[in-house]
């Protein structure tokens, strides 16, 4: 397999807190254009200019992780035994399905073990393995540490869910992932305007990542914070809107110094 770019990119940070973004990424391997549909091609259920709408962190403080390849080479956001997490449809640790329920892959190129040994190797276990190594460091240095996994998604789509999604979808493993306190203060930052409707564990509770690194008896919290695209960009075809970014951006830094201000009893 050949690994064009880094799998991710990392910026230690000076506080407690660590923002993850697995699902922005949009680059592929070499030779896997020849086996996506067109339609995958496209990269639809991408985390679109997650990475943009979030680049300011490293201003407050935070240390910031974004993969770059994209999440149909493998999710990052799964468990690596592909254990479900939610009831219902959805996709799996090596999508062979859209969010639409289209396919991924073209007729007679779907993946078998052995590609999913080698994505796991290359791409699922450096990213945990960076991830799991700063939140030490982090807890090491400051005694606790805050973990924030920002992820969007359209604001529709029918085969995951009914209706238009809430714009800001904080998940916290229903309340397992992260203090009462630090859920508490995080909520009330996204209620702050509003401009944007606000949901606490609702249709995502929070991934693989918030609730594997969600451990608040070892003082390490994690949440997940689910945006609906349409807050911040152009959907169809996706393009950022820089307007439209720039209010939600104050409620995302409201959130921001709310992490950073929260400090365990």
């Amino acid at each position: 397999m050949q690994i064009m770019k880094p799998v991710f990119s990392f910026q230690r940070g000076e506080t407690p807190l660590l923002l993850s973004i697995p699902h922005a990424g949009t680059s592929l391997p070499a030779g896997f254009e020849a086996d996506f549909t067109e339609r995958a091609l496209q990269l639809p259920d991408t985390d679109w200019f997650v990475d943009r709408l979030y680049d300011w962190v490293v201003e407050k403080g935070a240390g910031l992780l974004v993969a770059n390849y994209t999440r149909y080479v493998i999710d990052l956001n799964r468990p690596p035994d592909d254990a479900a997490l939610y009831s219902g449809p959805g996709t799996g640790l090596m999508p062979e399905q859209l969010f639409d329920g289209s396919p991924v892959y073209r007729q007679g190129s779907s993946p078998g073990s052995s590609d999913l040994a080698d994505r796991l190797t290359h791409f699922w276990r450096p990213y945990h393995e960076q991830l799991a190594t700063e939140l030490d460091h982090i807890r090491q240095r400051f005694g606790y540490a805050i973990l924030l996994d920002a992820h969007s998604i359209r604001s529709e789509v029918p085969r995951l869910f009914d209706g238009r999604l809430p714009d800001l979808n904080l998940g916290s493993h229903s309340g397992r992932s992260a203090d009462p306190g630090l859920i508490a203060a995080s909520f009330a930052a996204l209620r702050g305007d509003a401009h944007f409707s606000s949901v606490l564990d609702g249709r995502f509770k929070g991934g693989y990542i918030t609730r594997n690194y969600g451990r608040p008896a070892e003082n390490q919290h994690a949440l997940q914070l689910e945006m609906a695209q349409s807050c911040y960009m152009r959907e169809y075809p996706p393009a950022y809107a820089p307007g439209e970014a720039e209010r939600v951006q104050a409620v995302l830094r409201s959130l921001v110094d709310a992490l950073l201000d929260w400090a365990p009893a």
